[in-house]
């Protein structure tokens, strides 16, 4: 999904700038959306959402490479196939989908005033909820989809949370659909997403990422949550303020440098 938003993008001329965590895998979708917008180079950058510091190499990458951001599409999405900390001592789903997107957000937020964020959420949200006091995570209770549930939760909290906290950045999450990729974290969970018969092209999320970057803001509803083009309610727990607060405070404390 994420490459066929960037295709979409350097096709209507805009400059796109690629995070990859394959070199193999980002070199193709570098050449992919060269082609797309006509043979202009998009940049690229090597970041492995799993381990901090590289998120902190990136943002350093990013201001120096970028003097303006328009957008900051956080589409990282995974899903742990068992139990695992990284190396920064979390769970390895809530930093890849959460603690990884807010710390590289916060790191750029200065160069995003006036400017837009959009974190592609799920409807998984439902599945699970956040426990800001424990984003180690408990291997006797560790669950899949409660893990994944969990960190798309934080997206649309974290949306929400922005959009009080930062109200010159404009930030909202959004569903994009049950879309045909290569997710999940076993063999049926990848088969199911691969040929399924009802799923949503990547083209089709891709289009819906490049609409909530580019509609008018008046058409829109900043902290917002959206499925398809609809503002669209959340589990109760993804709606809570005082969660979403908590939540932020213990992302910013996880992400906070050791040596601060």
């Amino acid at each position: 999904m994420g490459l066929a938003a960037a295709e979409q993008f350097a096709a209507r001329g805009d400059d796109v700038v690629l995070v990859g965590r394959d070199p193999g895998r980002l070199a193709a979708a570098a050449a992919a959306v060269r082609v797309a917008g006509g043979g202009r180079e998009p940049v690229a950058f090597r970041a492995d959402f799993e381990r901090l510091d590289d998120v902190r190499t990136l943002a350093g990458e990013l201001l120096a490479a970028c003097p303006r951001i328009d957008v900051l599409a956080n589409n990282a999405g995974g899903m742990a196939e068992g139990f695992r900390r990284t190396v920064d001592g979390f769970e390895a789903t809530m930093q890849s989908n959460h603690l990884a997107p807010f710390l590289l957000t916060s790191l750029l937020r200065e160069r995003l005033s006036g400017s837009r964020v959009v974190n592609t959420a799920s409807r998984a949200h439902h599945r699970g909820r956040p426990d800001p006091g424990a984003l180690a995570g408990d291997p006797e209770r560790f669950n899949a989809w409660q893990a994944y549930g969990a960190g798309k939760s934080a997206n649309i909290l974290f949306a929400a949370e922005a959009a009080r906290r930062w109200p010159d950045v404009f930030s909202v999450s959004f569903h994009p659909g049950v879309v045909r990729t290569n997710f999940g974290a076993d063999r049926v969970t990848r088969f199911f997403y691969r040929f399924a018969p009802f799923l949503v092209t990547p083209e089709k999320a891709g289009a819906l990422l490049v609409w909530l970057s580019t509609a008018p803001e008046a058409e829109l509803v900043n902290g917002g949550y959206y499925v398809g083009h609809r503002l669209t309610g959340t589990a109760a727990h993804a709606a809570d303020p005082e969660l979403a607060a908590r939540l932020w405070e213990a992302s910013a404390a996880a992400t906070r440098p050791a040596a601060e």
